[in-house]
């Protein structure tokens, strides 16, 4: 089992649902983040994805998109995220995966990004722009190095392609829940639960749903339905008050919210496929 795995299947026994911490790395810089994942890891998330700066957005909203424009301009580097990610993950209780652009895991080479990856503690990748059908490669390296290639279904993947991108996962499958790039919603489709419950019925693999997600009742009710929730751009538009309150006051809120965020997670299990 990979880490990933064993995450989900201690979940699975006590009835607990997983909460998932999206941040951008370097915003507003190393230090924060840094200080951020311990900080999440203390206070009891699941996972945290580390978002790897990229110039083009993929599914990246006006919020993340921002924050990877202020890393970039800083001069943040691939490097020292790997750098960050070796001194960090050992005191974590969480595991880590990267969200990263296929451009990245290219050019440094799937086995030696990978390779790496495993060297600094990452756990799984979320490639957003890598296409299922292009994903065996990846998947074969990851595969050798232990770390779970997490893949993307989204309410438009019709339902062929939405099995062939389940069984091409590991580690758990990132559902999209909305139609659209990355950002809070005020409310989720209603349609969201029979779509989740149609994957269910097809896959063994935990389903943790992602995009829009920002308040306490909306985790309440995906909690019903899937097996953890991500939550993104939510988190980062409180890192980013780093400019204006300071990174302690931003580092503050942005903990206190994701408490608030937990504490409305049930821990009834979720009914699996037999």
């Amino acid at each position: 089992m990979s880490v990933i795995d064993d995450v989900f299947e201690k979940l699975r026994v006590a009835g607990r649902k997983a909460f998932i911490a999206f941040v951008p790395a370097g915003d507003p810089d190393l230090k924060f983040t840094e200080e951020l994942l311990q900080g999440l890891s203390a206070v009891g998330v699941t996972l945290c994805e580390l978002g790897l700066p990229y110039s083009d957005p993929i599914a990246d909203g006006p919020v993340i998109q921002a924050a990877y424009t202020r890393t970039l301009a800083r001069g943040v580097r691939v490097h020292e995220i790997f750098e960050l990610l070796q001194r960090v993950t050992p005191r974590l209780a969480c595991p880590v995966v990267l969200m990263t652009s296929y451009a990245i895991v290219f050019r440094r080479g799937l086995e030696m990004f990978v390779q790496e990856c495993a060297r600094k503690g990452v756990a799984g990748l979320v490639v957003p722009d890598l296409p299922v059908e292009e994903s065996r490669p990846l998947a074969d390296v990851c595969g050798q190095f232990d770390l779970s290639l997490i893949q993307l279904v989204t309410p438009t993947t019709p339902p062929d392609r939405a099995l062939r991108i389940a069984a091409e996962s590991s580690g758990f499958l990132y559902y999209v829940s909305v139609t659209g790039i990355t950002g809070e919603r005020d409310q989720l489709p209603p349609e969201l639960a029979e779509k989740v419950a149609w994957l269910r019925k097809h896959t063994d693999l935990p389903i943790c749903v992602g995009f829009g997600i920002s308040r306490p009742e909306q985790v309440a009710a995906l909690a019903g339905v899937a097996d953890g929730v991500i939550v993104g751009s939510a988190l980062v538009r409180r890192i980013a008050q780093a400019e204006s309150l300071g990174p302690q006051s931003a580092l503050e809120d942005t903990l206190q919210f994701v408490r608030s965020l937990l504490a409305a997670l049930p821990h009834q299990p979720v009914a699996r496929r037999i």
